[in-house]
């Protein structure tokens, strides 16, 4: 576990600096990828799916 949430801070800043430097690329895919799968390895999985849950349906109810 604690390996994952450094790894998702590590992936997370790096992802933070390639995007903010508009430097997309392959590379960039990839660190997103990973960012995104060590953060469902994390506890902050469930919250990330109930408030884009949430989010999905207040758009439903519009």
């Amino acid at each position: 576990m604690a390996i994952a949430v450094s790894l998702v801070a590590l992936f997370g800043l790096m992802l933070f600096f390639l995007l903010r430097s508009k430097s997309l690329s392959y590379g960039a895919a990839f660190i997103a990828v990973m960012f995104g799968f060590y953060l469902a390895a994390t506890g902050a999985a469930a919250p990330m799916n109930q408030l884009t849950k949430a989010v999905v349906d207040a758009i439903h109810d519009l």
